[in-house]
């Protein structure tokens, strides 16, 4: 992951940068880090898979999105496993009434929940196997899925999930299904970044970011990046703006977006984001890890380092976050 950051952000190639910078009366500086997160807490997660008559799929899990796509990336594992167009099937999300399992914490909802889904889909495959078995008057060794349908090996006898499920009780075939991961999963990368700080104003711009992570598997490249990306801005807002602060009276000064700064879409430079999917995770259906925190975990430090080394020069060596412009102006005033 180090190598690969490295030679992405042409690490190397700093110090015309930085003289450039020079040039324009602005102090330029570059972080790194690398970094190894622990994902999968609450390591069980039951889903439920329905069939109904009318062919629609409904997948029942106890995980809930939170914005990180969720419906997307199930949506993907069920058309995969079960050959199926992406049209009639239908993804609950965290309904007590009518799903099983523990909820999304510890980015462990597609580790862990959507290897349950992948086991679901399996289960379904299994007891539609031996359901269609009985319709169709034939062993179940010799009845095949593929394209969402039931055949007799090697003839053209076959039947559909819907009329599967139009045979049943009911008129639906439900089934459930229970995963737990061997142990946690471990993402990891590495991120690069440059900032340049104005010496009138203590301001730190935020010039360029490249991360290179190993999250095992990818289901959904967009959404991927779209975590690592958000994650990365909210460590920028760590780094350098957001603070609670309050009174000698315990009250809180920054109760409202007006006081409390959080990073804005037009502070960033385009991010670039590479993954490496060589290895994948082995404790898991998917292959995949959790990758909700770590676009935070490396921001971090990669930011602070940048601004303290373009302050190294002054003999600035550290800072308490959040690197405020006043904070940062005030260290350039010390020396």
């Amino acid at each position: 992951m180090l190598e690969g950051v490295v030679k992405l952000s042409d690490w190397h190639g700093y110090a015309a940068r930085r003289e450039e910078s020079k040039k324009r009366g602005k102090l330029r500086g570059r972080g790194l880090s690398a970094y190894l997160e622990w994902t999968g807490a609450l390591p069980t997660e039951t889903v439920d898979i329905e069939v109904d008559a009318e062919g629609n799929v409904t997948v029942f899990s106890g995980t809930q999105a939170m914005g990180q796509g969720l419906e997307t990336s199930y949506v993907q594992l069920i058309t995969e496993v079960l050959q199926i167009p992406l049209k009639g099937i239908t993804i609950v999300q965290g309904d007590t009434d009518r799903a099983n399992g523990i909820g999304s914490v510890g980015s462990r909802s597609a580790f862990i929940g959507g290897s349950a889904v992948v086991a679901a889909g399996r289960t379904l495959i299994a007891r539609g196997k031996e359901l269609a078995a009985d319709a169709l008057e034939a062993a179940p060794a010799d009845i095949e899925f593929r394209d969402g349908r039931f055949f007799i090996a090697g003839t053209d006898r076959s039947l559909s999930l819907a009329e599967l499920a139009a045979r049943q009780a009911g008129r639906r075939v439900r089934v459930s299904a229970t995963q737990t991961p061997s142990t946690p999963s471990w993402p990891n990368g590495a991120q690069a970044c440059e900032v340049e700080i104005d010496p009138d104003t203590g301001t730190v711009e935020l010039l360029r970011v490249f991360s290179v992570d190993d999250i095992g598997r990818i289901i959904n490249h967009m959404i991927v990046e779209g975590q690592i990306q958000g994650g990365i801005a909210q460590g920028v807002g760590q780094a350098l703006y957001e603070q609670a602060v309050y009174d000698d009276n315990g009250q809180l000064l920054t109760g409202s977006l007006m006081d409390y700064c959080v990073p804005r879409a037009d502070q960033f430079p385009t991010m670039v984001n590479a993954f490496d999917e060589s290895v994948p995770c082995q404790t898991n259906l998917l292959g995949v890890k959790g990758c909700g925190e770590i676009g935070t975990i490396g921001a971090v430090p990669a930011v602070v380092h940048a601004v303290l080394d373009a302050l190294a020069e002054f003999g600035v060596s550290h800072l308490e976050m959040p690197l405020t412009p006043e904070k940062v102006w005030r260290a350039l005033r010390r020396r």
